[in-house]
């Protein structure tokens, strides 16, 4: 199992690998602009600097070529920057895209083994269970992630990630 932190402050995420509790780092825009941060890739590039693991960054475009332009953009952050990308029919247009080009993904915002598979059809490298939310309207959200671990064990042909 891998420990991900969800910030966007070098502070906290040199704390949290200091503790162990940090293996990989996911952000998002929201998280490094509450940092008064204006250069988000300067950010990143920073981040994947400070841990060897996985650092997902998250685009903000909605359309596939445009998640696929911005994703290339971000991948060039680091070689350990994962694309972070809404699972929605763009999104999963732009996954199959990056895979393709070699760029590794993570898509967010999964709430069921039906996305968590579609997501690993894309080539997607990890997904990102909304466990929280989930457990907020009153659905067992680690339910979700024995789902998911069980469909990915049983099927060879994906190495996607949880």
């Amino acid at each position: 199992m891998r420990i991900f932190i969800d910030s966007a402050d070098p502070a906290e995420i040199n704390e949290a690998r200091r503790l162990g509790c940090a293996d990989g780092v996911t952000t998002n825009p929201s998280l490094i602009l509450k940092q008064g941060v204006k250069d988000l890739e300067a950010r990143i590039r920073e981040i994947a600097a400070l841990v060897p693991g996985p650092v997902n960054a998250e685009v903000t475009s909605t359309t596939a070529a445009e998640i696929i332009s911005e994703g290339k953009r971000l991948h060039k952050c680091g070689d350990n920057v994962f694309v972070k990308i809404p699972l929605n029919h763009e999104g999963l247009l732009a996954c199959r895209a990056l895979a393709d080009d070699g760029i590794r993904s993570t898509m967010t915002l999964v709430f069921s083994p039906g996305q968590a598979i579609v997501a690993a059809a894309a080539g997607a490298a990890w997904i990102c269970p909304f466990v929280g939310r989930l457990d907020d309207i009153s659905y067992d959200g680690m339910d979700l992630i024995r789902r998911v671990s069980d469909i990915y064990r049983n099927d060879a042909d994906w190495s996607t990630q949880i």
